[in-house]
Formats: C-alpha cells, sequence, structure tokens
C-alpha cells in the first residue's frame, strides 16, 4: 500500500529524489544561555561537548538529554560527507521545521537564516562544501518565550498550565541533503480539475537557467498503468500545463477519484531533459478530489460529506511534537479510522509531511491549522502571515488536507469581536490563502467570533445530551449571536452575519475518568459504562440536530496534563475502539 515511489523515511515524500542522505542521528550540541557562542567563534570551531539525537529536541527523554527548563539559544553541529562522486552536483541542505530562528553555517560560513518554526526551508549550499574532503555544518537556533510568535500549544510561562505544554525549542522534525543537476525542478503545484476531469502542473525551475535546450516529460500513471504522457519545451523558468486524465484504466467511467473509501492516487513522473540527457527525475502523486460547500452542507467531490472529525495535537510522551518513528504517525491514522473517524483535526500544530502522506494514502480528510500566536501587534501579524503562507504553499498538494485553519478561538486575536484591526488581519489572512489555493475551505476563527469563513464552526463542552439538543434546537438564536459559548463569545463578530455557511461543532467532549490527574473539560466520569454512555448521548444529540454539517470530537489522546483523550498518551485504549465507532456511524 502506497505510492509508485514510497520510501520509508523519506522526509518529502510528497516530492521524491532517490539521491539523497538523512541527517537525523547524533549530533554535538550545547546550551548558550549567555549567548556567546558567535563571539567565541563556534561556527569554525564548535565549542560544545553535548550530544541529542536529532530531530528530536533537548526537552524529550528521546533527544537523550531531557532538560524541560528554557534555553534562549541552542547549538548543534557534525560533519558533512559529501562525496567525491557527487561534484558537479547541486548539494542542498533540508530542515523540515526548525523553532524558532535558525542560523546555518557550512565550513564557519554563514549560510543564511529561516524565521518559522513550523514550516521547512533549505539552502543551496553547493559553494559552501567540499567535494570529497571533511564538512562541517553548525546551525544556531534562537527560540523566545515571546507570545508574539507562533507557537501553538507551547507554554510561554515557565510552568505548564491549562492546556499548554513544555515548550519546543530548535530542531524537531528531519535534516536532510538532497543532490540535484545544475538546472533542476524546485516545486510542481499540482491543482486536480474534478469537473473537468484534468489536472494542471505549474513547474518551477531553479539552478543555471536557462541553460540550454531543456525538455520536460511528465506521465502520469494509475494502479501501475500509464494514463497520459506530456511533454513541453522549458524554454522559461515556470511554465503551467494542463493534461486530461479520461482514460480506461479509470473504469467503466473513466474517472478514479479520491475519496475516504476509496483513496485513488495518481502517480506522477517529473522528467527533466537536456540535450537529450536526463538530468532530473522526481516522484510525485495527487488525488482527484474536490471539497467545496452548498446548501449548508459539505461537499466532497460534489456529493454531501458529514464529516467525523477527531482533534489531534500529535504529542508523544518520549518525543512531544516530533513523532518518534514513522511506524508512530501509521499508528495513530489507523486508530483514528478504526473508531470511525473519516476526518482528522491537526490542533495548533503543522504535522510532519509523512502524517499527510499516509493520510493521502488510508483516505483519512485532515483539517490543517497553524501554531497560534497569543499577542496582536506588528511583529505578530508579520511572523504569523509569512510563516502561514509557507505552510499553504508547501502541503497544497495533499489531497488529504481539505480545510484550512489559520486561527483558533480567538488566540492572538482576543478582541476581535469589536476591534477591525483584528477584523481586518483574518478577513486578510482569508483572502491571502484564497488567492493561493481558492480550491480550500478557510475557516477564519474556528469556534467563535467568525469574520469572513466557508464554515461556520462552533466550540461548545456542555456535559449532556439533552443540554445540547436544548441549545440547538433553534438554529436562528446559534448563528443569531442569541447564545453565547465559554460563557462570553458568539459566532460572529459585530459587523458580520451568517449567510448559509455549513455548521460544525468542531470541539465537544473532553471527557475524562476521575482516575486522571490533569486537566480537562466539565466533571469527571467514575466507570467506563459512564464515560461511553456520557459519549454516546453528546454525540446522538449532535447527530440529530439536522442543520448541523459534522463534529470535531477532544480528543484523539491525552497529552501531557491534558487527561481527555480517548487514548492515553502512550496510545493504551480507555475503552474499546468498536465502542467509539459504533457511536460514530449510529
Amino acid at each position: 500500500m502506497g505510492t509508485q515511489m514510497y520510501i520509508k523515511d523519506y522526509p518529502r515524500p510528497q516530492f521524491v529524489r532517490t539521491d539523497w542522505v538523512n541527517l537525523n542521528g547524533e549530533w554535538s550540541f550545547e546550551f548558550d544561555d549567555e549567548n556567546m557562542g558567535e563571539r567565541l567563534g563556534w561556527p569554525k570551531q564548535f565549542g560544545g561537548d553535548r550530544q541529542i539525537i536529532v530531530p528530536f529536541t533537548y526537552e524529550t527523554k528521546a533527544s537523550g538529554i531531557g532538560q524541560e527548563e528554557h534555553h534562549s539559544n541552542v547549538w548543534y553541529h557534525r560533519a558533512l560527507d559529501i562525496p567525491a562522486e557527487k561534484t558537479g552536483k547541486r548539494v542542498i541542505l533540508h530542515f523540515q521545521a526548525v523553532d524558532y530562528i535558525a542560523r546555518v553555517w557550512v565550513n564557519g560560513e554563514y549560510v543564511g537564516q529561516h524565521q518559522g518554526g513550523y514550516s521547512a526551508f533549505s539552502f543551496d549550499i553547493t559553494s559552501y562544501i567540499t567535494y570529497g574532503e571533511a564538512n562541517s555544518l553548525t546551525v544556531k537556533v534562537e527560540d523566545s518565550m515571546d507570545a508574539a510568535q507562533p507557537r501553538g500549544k507551547q507554554r510561554w510561562e515557565q510552568n505548564s498550565f491549562e492546556c499548554f505544554y513544555v515548550q519546543t525549542t530548535g530542531i524537531w522534525q528531519s535534516v536532510w541533503l538532497e543532490y540535484v543537476a545544475p538546472a533542476y525542478i524546485e516545486n510542481v503545484k499540482i491543482t486536480p480539475d474534478v469537473d473537468a476531469w484534468k489536472v494542471r502542473f505549474e513547474y518551477q525551475m531553479n539552478g543555471d537557467w536557462p541553460a540550454g535546450d531543456m525538455w520536460l516529460e511528465t506521465i502520469v500513471s494509475l494502479k501501475g498503468e500509464q494514463v497520459k504522457k506530456a511533454g513541453l519545451a522549458m524554454d522559461r523558468a515556470w511554465l503551467q500545463l494542463e493534461v486530461d486524465l479520461i482514460h480506461e484504466v479509470n473504469g467503466p467511467w473513466k474517472m478514479s477519484y479520491w475519496t475516504p473509501d476509496h483513496p485513488n492516487l495518481y502517480d506522477v513522473e517529473f522528467i527533466l531533459y537536456r540535450g537529450g540527457e536526463k538530468i532530473d527525475h522526481v516522484y510525485s502523486y495527487f488525488g482527484m478530489r474536490k471539497i467545496s460547500t452548498k446548501d449548508g452542507q459539505v461537499l466532497l467531490n460534489n456529493e454531501p460529506i458529514y464529516q467525523r472529525l477527531v482533534l489531534d495535537q500529535g504529542y508523544w510522551p518520549e518525543s512531544h511534537l516530533t513523532p518518534p518513528s514513522e511506524e508512530a504517525i501509521i499508528q495513530d491514522i489507523d486508530a483514528i479510522l478504526e473508531m470511525g473517524y473519516n476526518s482528522v483535526r491537526k490542533h495548533m500544530k503543522v504535522e510532519d509531511a509523512r502524517f499527510l502522506y499516509w493520510c493521502d494514502v488510508k483516505g483519512l480528510l485532515v483539517w490543517s491549522e497553524m501554531a497560534a500566536t497569543f499577542e496582536f501587534n506588528d511583529n505578530a501579524i508579520q511572523r504569523f502571515t509569512n510563516e502561514w503562507m509557507e505552510v499553504v504553499r508547501q502541503y497544497y498538494n495533499h489531497p488529504c488536507i481539505v480545510v484550512w485553519v489559520p486561527f483558533n478561538e480567538s488566540w492572538g486575536i482576543m478582541q476581535i469581536a469589536k476591534d477591525r484591526k483584528q477584523q481586518h488581519f483574518t478577513e486578510a489572512i482569508y483572502h491571502l490563502t484564497k488567492a493561493y489555493d481558492p480550491y480550500r475551505l478557510v475557516i477564519s476563527n474556528d469556534g467563535w467570533e467568525h469574520t469572513v469563513s466557508d464554515l461556520i464552526t462552533l466550540h461548545d463542552y456542555v456535559e449532556s445530551g439533552e443540554e445540547f439538543q436544548q441549545r440547538y434546537k433553534d438554529k436562528e438564536k446559534i448563528v443569531g449571536n442569541a447564545i453565547a459559548f465559554n460563557k462570553r463569545k458568539y459566532a460572529f463578530a459585530d459587523g458580520y452575519a451568517y449567510s448559509g455557511q455549513p455548521i460544525i461543532v468542531s470541539e465537544f467532549g473532553g471527557i475524562a475518568f476521575k482516575n486522571e490527574a490533569g486537566w480537562g473539560y466539565g466533571h469527571q466520569e467514575s466507570s467506563e459504562e459512564s464515560f461511553v454512555a456520557r459519549l454516546k448521548r453528546i454525540h446522538q444529540a449532535i447527530q440529530n440536530t439536522d442543520y448541523i454539517a459534522g463534529y470535531c470530537y477532544t480528543q484523539i489522546t491525552d497529552v501531557q496534563q491534558e487527561m481527555n483523550g480517548l487514548l492515553t498518551e502512550s496510545r493504551k485504549l480507555k475503552v474499546p475502539l468498536d465502542v467509539i465507532r459504533q457511536i460514530n456511524q449510529s
């Protein structure tokens, strides 16, 4: 099961080259609390004597360090082996995620920096390395407790509180090298058109460009059989191509959709030639999937779909935000599907690309959510906007993502109910997202106080099904700001009104057991029987409210001090999976 070119632990499975090196593993490491490393010459002669296991942060047990106190500056160092036979190739250094500001040196020379803890970045280090000789890589990471930087569920106080957890500092996703030709394919934006049964490819080239007689070949296949082969002369660094996909290999209707029940993926190869010689070969994939709304319903491929989501914060006890392994990712997705959910809301975290790959393969719909800031000022606006747009571009090609969620519960925009600046900010992010990706749904502010939004989502932790039914019996009161959520929040910010969007209860539940010490929602249940009975009643109340188009239960696992998951933090069952499945499918 998977795509044509699946490589275990490959960090970017949506865009694969076979010539790569994984740099994860043991690195030299040091804290720099006095911020003296640069003045002491650490980029040229590293002065640390600790070791760390990358990509796990020093706060985690998996890193080999396991210190939870905050350090603002940390350093990493390792050797780079660039074989002599790679001479003539460009060397691209990739970081999948580093929190928060990463400054990079190769062989003591400054290469560049990246700001943003949740988006991937890369540097062409060809001019900094020596082929066939010893090379060095040094990384300094600066990470503050500033509430104006996107941080999601990472605490900004000394100790964890409520539902905010130990911070994540430094490298927390894979680091790797990629060897490419002097002229190469940098990116391909893939846009399916279900209604016309076509796909559009937008090619971006990089390197020594233009570079003479260049020809790009695109080969699309399904289940090992070729569907289309097309080529074009690459006389510019950016070009696009539309391909018709109607073919007998798709079956009697000549079309194969991507759906949760049948997540058909088309494999695609991009092969670049110069003067008839192959110089680059990239493997990718896409799904023919359309998400839209009509008459208060969410539509998948023009058919109504009732979204059964579970909230997933993507934490593990030994490795926090970093998945401990690819197998752990698959285990979580399988558990979600076995519970009868067809969707997952990745909460306050931009997830590892391998998670999205397996959602693509297994047919799990994803709401992709940005990590929040917790102050509103000019720095927060700039930081958030830059990083969010990097995320949208990075994950655009994944068919599993159907909803973008830039904001949650007015976090970082706490005066949005009346403040026009904050309202303008959410509208700007909505429209910027739509400018790059007009084909997915965008939620302005998940939970309440919506501005311009494709879905109206509500967070409601009422504890009984009866209370829920009473609150939601009058739709006009819900959407007319006559009923408060979280005691003082309403569905819309001032000046905005309901215009027929689908309504989804995107947080509810959060039920915990009495023997669980920690933070949660409402009273705790004393037995499995009472837990299941309450779970069933609140689900049925939502399912029986005909104008509600879906729901998201909080949450799949416990997370540190927040003890309200369907599974423990170590992924042990609290109630049988089939019981939850029956509730979801009732």
